[in-house]
């Protein structure tokens, strides 16, 4: 057990830190340019970015070049982050049981 506890902690860390569970939602369904999500997502480009630095060194995310012109960045789940999915879509499925819609409205209304 005594193994399992910091371990535990740092996967909390990474998946908790706010808007990663959001981007990793966005990314289940396939790579997606930064434009993608940046447009999809309720964050900034600037924000998204540190997100995905630190997705991608963290092994969960995968950044692919293109050499095109211009350019196409496209970045997906590794592997590690494809093995979220059950938890991620277990997740969704706890906050459709069981997060009430008008508390979600309320968070949002005092977060701002």
């Amino acid at each position: 057990m005594s193994e399992l506890c910091p371990r535990f902690e740092k996967a909390m860390q990474i998946i908790s830190k706010r808007w990663v569970g959001l981007i990793l939602f966005e990314m289940l369904t396939g790579a997606k340019r930064f434009s993608e999500m940046e447009s999809n997502l309720p964050i900034s480009g600037r924000l998204l970015s540190d997100r995905l630095k630190m997705l991608e060194k963290e092994g969960i995310v995968e950044r692919k070049i293109y050499s095109e012109f211009p350019v196409r960045i496209e970045y997906s789940l590794s592997k590690k982050g494809q093995s979220l999915r059950p938890v991620i879509e277990d997740i969704q499925k706890w906050a459709d049981d069981w997060i009430n819609p008008e508390e979600v409205n309320e968070h949002i209304t005092n977060s701002q």
